[in-house]
């Protein structure tokens, strides 16, 4: 799993773009501030930094200059500046991209992944039978065939995989996937989604072999 550092000091934005990099197969870990950051670089590997500009203790552009002279790892800013000034201050840090605040957050995974293949930073592709699911490219396939599945399936599919062998209850599946479907999501509705993904993904929905219910408890992914 590629794994992300988020320094950003707004929880608001730490909270949601956590939740839409989780949905999309990416680890990842926040910190608030300059001092943070660096702790975290020096004792744990990462694939990709987002920054953003202006922090409570210190700013990006100090933690990229830090980061860059210890570990070679791509960075992305996050700035509420568009202006010039900041854009070729970054780059010139060595960023390889940057993205302005208000940003979308399918715009800003997009350009994460464009910068992960750029960096030659590629995920390993997650496997269970004859599923392969590549969540740089988001996408699946089966016995060689691509999947084509809803985002808030995909995202089901990807809690499965990131929880390969371990049980999950049904409120632990509620719980992933409430923010991302725009729309009320009950038990009912669970045992619906879980339906159309076996249909997918399952040689044989009715026996299937990837996604197995677990009864009593919950589903399981994988022995």
């Amino acid at each position: 799993m590629m794994k992300i550092l988020l320094v950003e000091d707004d929880w608001t934005i730490v909270e949601n773009l956590t939740a839409v990099l989780k949905a999309e197969g990416f680890s990842v870990r926040a910190v608030s501030g300059q001092r943070e950051a660096l702790e975290a670089v020096e004792g744990e590997s990462f694939d990709l930094l987002l920054l953003d500009v202006s922090l409570k203790d210190g700013n990006g552009f100090a933690v990229c200059s830090a980061v860059k002279a210890l570990v070679d790892v791509p960075v992305i800013f996050l700035t509420a500046s568009g202006d010039e000034f900041s854009v070729v201050t970054g780059l010139e840090l060595g960023a390889e991209d940057y993205i302005s605040k208000p940003f979308r957050p399918r715009e800003l995974v997009s350009r994460i992944r464009s910068v992960l293949r750029r960096c030659g930073r590629s995920q390993a592709v997650l496997e269970v039978e004859d599923l392969k699911v590549d969540t740089v490219r988001a996408l699946v396939t089966k016995a060689g065939q691509e999947v084509l599945l809803s985002a808030l399936e995909y995202r089901l599919l990807l809690f499965f995989l990131n929880h390969k062998g371990m049980v999950l209850t049904r409120n632990q599946l509620l719980e992933e996937i409430w923010d991302a479907a725009g729309e009320f999501v009950n038990d009912n509705t669970l045992t619906v989604y879980i339906k159309r993904l076996r249909e997918k993904i399952e040689t044989d929905s009715q026996n299937p072999r990837v996604i197995r219910t677990i009864r009593g408890m919950g589903y399981k992914l994988g022995d």
